[in-house]
């Protein structure tokens, strides 16, 4: 599996699947989901609404990841996962590796053979870069160990600002 760290617009990557980084509602909000939901198109939206009101009555928990069709975007499917959020108490790095170890099984479970992630928590649930990137490390090492005869071959992390693209690149790049 080849690993890609980018800074750019995550709703242009024409992968398999991108990841959202979503609010537990699925009903789209600010930042990367804000901008898959406006690039998507209204359909993606009542995809969610449909998942609400039927598996997920009360909203997908912290770490958990659920899919749908990308609808407008250049991918097959988006896979929306929810951050913990530390503003609010939700500190275990464990849920923030979740995010991505969830991710990643279930864009394999779906046939994916690239998918691109943003960084989940670093935005407004107040996650820090370096700690964003070795949660995708630790869930990317681990996934490429425990699926041997994963279909995915490329993983793109695809960074908004400068700063979170440097933190990637670092923490992929130090020794572990």
């Amino acid at each position: 599996m080849r690993i890609q760290i980018l800074q750019g617009d995550i709703t242009t990557r024409a992968a398999d699947a991108i990841v959202n980084a979503a609010n537990s509602s699925l009903l789209g909000g600010g930042g990367v989901d804000g901008a898959i939901h406006r690039a998507a198109g209204p359909e993606l939206l009542a995809a969610c609404r449909h998942l609400r009101d039927t598996d997920l009555p009360h909203g997908l928990a912290p770490g958990a990841a659920v899919a749908t069709p990308a609808f407008g975007l250049p991918a097959r499917w988006v896979i929306h996962t929810v951050g913990p959020n530390r503003h609010a108490g939700q500190t275990n790095p464990a849920l923030l590796v979740s995010c991505f170890s969830e991710s990643l099984r279930l864009a394999d479970s779906l046939g994916a053979r690239s998918l691109a992630f943003p960084a989940v928590g670093g935005g407004v649930y107040g996650w820090q870069g370096r700690q964003v990137a070795g949660a995708a490390h630790d869930a990317v090492t681990g996934f490429g160990a425990s699926h041997p005869a994963s279909a995915l071959e490329l993983v793109e992390f695809v960074l908004f600002s400068p700063e979170m693209a440097d933190a990637f690149s670092s923490v992929f790049e130090e020794p572990r």
